[in-house]
């Protein structure tokens, strides 16, 4: 069945009043799990736009659920903080079934998580629940539309549904609500908790205004960035701009009020956050910002895989970063490569690459494999032996093909590669004259990458070994077949 699209907010009282969903305490909550084979359990915050969304719908199916002795219930997280914190609950709504799989070592793994597909993609947002549900979330998207615009709300709501995980959606054809949103139908409103509160998009409303008009207004000016908006801020596509400074430094505020007049200049262009420098040291130091001094300022373009660090012997004020950052956009920094020396000699058995020598090895006209590997890595401890074996087999061909190492924790893979490393060991091959990388993917064997490199490599890589190995074998298989010819004459 279709569940209707009445909000929570305006049926609060009556569902108080006669509810079929199980409320649930830290006390009762173990019992109820164990007595009831399988139940749903929404964890939730009364405060939460998409859990008051979603309450009607799961009073409803609590009710249909419940003639088939199926439970429905919930737990307010902001009373039971503990319960939930115990149940990794990290969002709302949350909503895992029950009974729980257990990992291999007996902790409960939770299935389900985020529900905000049981949704409605849109919510029909009248006189009644207008004030209060364009306030109901951090970011809350409304659709003011004529009743027989079906164009403009088929746009919506397929946008909607596209992006139900993201944002709070609402629509509503009353004339009088579009009057009180001091709007003309059709228009689309952003209301936000931050910032200036709204923003109308401008124009028509098409699948590609709606998704330019979402990316640069649902973004806060300049926030705190942490684990949990992270995916937010390099999902954007836009490059990232980092305040690090420690959220104890008594002129945090002051610092980051300076900057505030940079990001509105490049609001859309460029997304500025500030860091705790204390908590996140070490993404400053993978963003080459390599001396604990802070504030410290650098631009990520996580896209492209490019980061610019300013100077650490330069102040972070609204002058300097305002400068660093035109610079920036004007293309006029050069992005910032870590790499480590050079090597003055290369005596090992596999050569040592560094990152600024990346694109001179690249462009050699020789057949080239590489190890991208971290130091601490015990896979790569292991390969390293057969690794060496494989740089002494070939060291008579070192003029057509050259096998290499390359630190990844110590130097940056540079932009001009096209592909990020996310495990170690990481190997890449590149043939001589392809600008193409293919991954080696076989079991970490000599005999396997021996293999992998004569059936991929554009050069003849046969060593001098090898043919005086075959000379051999043909020489021998002459001598046992002129032995044979003897003796058949004898």
């Amino acid at each position: 069945m279709r569940f209707s699209t009445l909000s929570a907010i305006s049926l609060g009282a009556a569902l108080a009043a006669a509810s079929d969903v199980v409320d649930l305490t830290g006390s009762s909550f173990q019992e109820f799990t164990q007595q009831n084979p399988l139940t749903l359990v929404e964890f939730f915050a009364p405060w939460c736009g998409h859990c008051k969304a979603l309450a009607p719908h799961y009073e409803e199916a609590a009710t249909i659920l419940k003639k088939d002795n199926v439970p429905i219930a919930k737990v307010d997280c902001t009373v039971e903080t503990e319960l939930c914190s115990s149940m990794g609950v990290n969002g709302y709504p949350c909503a895992p079934p029950f009974p729980a799989v257990s990992d291999l070592e007996g902790v409960p793994t939770r299935r389900g998580g985020r529900i905000r597909q049981a949704l409605p993609a849109v919510s029909e947002v009248t006189t009644a629940n207008h004030n209060e549900f364009k306030s109901a979330d951090k970011v809350v998207i409304i659709a003011y539309v004529d009743e027989s615009d079906e164009a403009t709300k088929t746009t919506f709501n397929n946008f909607a549904d596209l992006y139900r995980d993201d944002y709070l959606f609402g629509l509503s054809t009353e004339p009088a609500v579009a009057a009180v949103a001091n709007v003309k139908a059709p228009a689309v409103v952003l209301y936000k908790t931050f910032d200036e509160g709204r923003n109308e998009l401008d124009g028509k409303i098409t699948d590609d205004s709606l998704f330019l008009f979402a990316k640069e207004h649902s973004v806060p000016l300049l926030d705190e960035i942490s684990p949990d908006n992270f995916a937010m801020y390099a999902e954007a596509g836009i490059p990232l701009a980092y305040i690090f400074v420690e959220s104890s430094n008594p002129k945090r505020e002051q610092i980051v009020k300076a900057i505030e007049p940079i990001a509105r200049e490049h609001k859309g262009k460029i997304n500025f956050v500030w860091i705790d420098a204390n908590k996140f040291a070490d993404h400053a130091k993978s963003l080459n910002l390599v001396e604990p001094t802070w504030p410290a300022f650098a631009i990520q373009n996580i896209q492209q895989m490019t980061k610019f660090p300013l100077s650490q012997s330069k102040s972070v004020d609204h002058d300097t970063v305002s400068a660093f950052v035109a610079d920036f956009v004007a293309g006029k920094i050069s992005p910032s490569i870590k790499s480590q020396k050079v090597p003055a000699v290369q005596d090992e058995p596999v050569f040592v690459l560094v990152a600024d020598e990346f694109d001179k090895v690249v462009a050699e006209d020789k057949d080239l494999l590489v190890e991208f590997y971290a130091p601490w890595c015990g896979h790569c401890k292991k390969l390293k032996p057969i690794y060496d074996t494989l740089g002494e087999r070939f060291s008579n061909v070192k003029s057509k093909v050259t096998i290499a190492k390359f630190d990844a924790t110590e130097n940056d893979v540079p932009a001009s590669a096209g592909f990020k490393v996310q495990g170690f060991p990481t190997i890449k091959f590149k043939a001589a004259g392809s600008s193409e990388w293919i991954s080696y993917e076989g079991d970490r064997s000599l005999d396997s990458f021996v293999e992998f490199l004569e059936a991929n490599a554009t050069h003849d890589l046969a060593t001098p070994d090898d043919l005086e190995a075959e000379l051999e074998g043909e020489s021998k298989v002459k001598s046992e077949r002129h032995d044979e010819l003897r003796t058949r004459a004898i």
